[in-house]
């Protein structure tokens, strides 16, 4: 699956500590339907992430103030998450992140509340989109990434 930049309505079936809480283990019996998913620390979310290709980011609607999840593709290296959106600084993700940089992100059954740096710097930028194509290649970044202006960070410690 490519990475989109268009918006759904999340229907998580975890809740999740508010005001970037990263302690505790926190389990949904909210539906039968939906998986629950587990709330971890740093480390065991960087795990979960190497078994992943995609990940679900959610932000917090600029306008509406609902949380908005996509999938999305990252680079991950040492504590340091990166992810860029397809759309440059013009997708309503980053736009999103640039109001509210608190975030949560899924791997799996894996999540995690972080918060997000946006990033401008052309130089920066370059530099992410290199590991992005050397992660998926230099062929499906071309396509997949046609504005390369803006990139996010994570800081996963």
């Amino acid at each position: 699956m490519r990475p989109r930049d268009l918006p759904a309505i999340s229907h998580s079936a975890a809740s999740f500590a508010g005001g970037g809480g990263r302690a505790g283990l926190t389990l949904s019996s909210e539906t039968r339907d939906l998986p629950a998913l587990v709330h971890m620390s740093d480390d065991d979310f960087k795990r979960a992430l190497q078994a992943s290709r995609e990940i679900q980011l959610t932000v917090t609607g600029r306008k509406s103030g609902r949380e908005i999840s996509i999938p999305v593709w990252f680079v991950l290296e040492g504590d340091k998450l990166y992810l860029v959106p397809v759309r440059g600084s013009e997708s309503d993700w980053y736009k999103n992140v640039l109001k509210t940089p608190t975030i949560r992100l899924a791997a799996g059954q894996a999540q995690l509340t972080a918060r997000a740096t946006p990033i401008a710097d052309p130089t920066k930028v370059d530099q992410i989109l290199d590991k992005f194509r050397a992660k998926y290649g230099a062929r499906d970044v071309k396509a997949y990434y046609p504005k390369h202006d803006a990139a996010v960070e994570v800081l996963l410690a």
